[in-house]
């Protein structure tokens, strides 16, 4: 990886994929952990055969988790939490700009509290390692509005409830089109 480039103009960063920025942003920002979800998910697809697959993967179930603890989904939270220390890699981590150690420790301290589901849902900040990456996401987050490290807005309906509240009908149009595809495949196949 390169050394660590910040430009201003286009507020970017080169060390470490802008999604994995914007990943944190997110996490530690507007904390929609849907988000995340989103934004890493669809940057592993793309890249089969990353370095760190893995670890995105783990950092995908992270946010997955969280985002069902504070809905209140605590078999959700605690499977995708639980499942989140197999992908984890320390090592991965720190090549991330992480406390790789430290932030194993707090997933797992979140496990442990999630299983037992009486202690209060609370946000889970991950340790930033790299302070050239913690001031360019602090300072990412100012410009989109966010407050680094502030707590969740329970109230606000569309980060906490954003899987039933999202606009799918780009999901649904493609999956009518591939539904009409197939028709046409098998109306082909019974013609011969």
């Amino acid at each position: 990886m390169s050394a660590i480039i910040w430009d201003e103009g286009k507020r970017t960063m080169e060390r470490y994929p802008k999604e994995v920025l914007n990943y944190l942003v997110h996490f530690h920002g507007d904390r929609d952990f849907f988000e995340c979800h989103e934004i890493l998910e669809e940057y592993w697809k793309e890249n089969p055969g990353h370095p760190y697959a893995e670890t995105l993967v783990g950092l995908i179930q992270v946010a997955v988790g969280l985002y069902h603890q504070r809905r209140g989904n605590k078999a959700g939270a605690v499977k995708m939490l639980g499942s989140s220390l197999s992908y984890l890699k320390e090592e991965d981590l720190k090549c991330l700009g992480l406390a790789g150690e430290d932030l194993v420790a707090r997933v797992r301290q979140r496990v442990r509290e999630a299983e037992l589901g009486a202690v209060p849902y609370e946000d889970l900040d991950l340790p930033v390692e790299d302070p050239s990456l913690l001031e360019a996401c602090k300072r990412e987050c100012a410009l989109r509005g966010f407050g680094w490290g502030e707590a969740s807005d329970a109230s606000n309906l569309m980060l906490v409830n954003r899987h039933k509240l999202r606009d799918r009908s780009d999901v649904v149009e493609e999956r009518a089109r591939q539904l009409e595809a197939r028709k046409l495949r098998r109306k082909g196949g019974e013609g011969q």
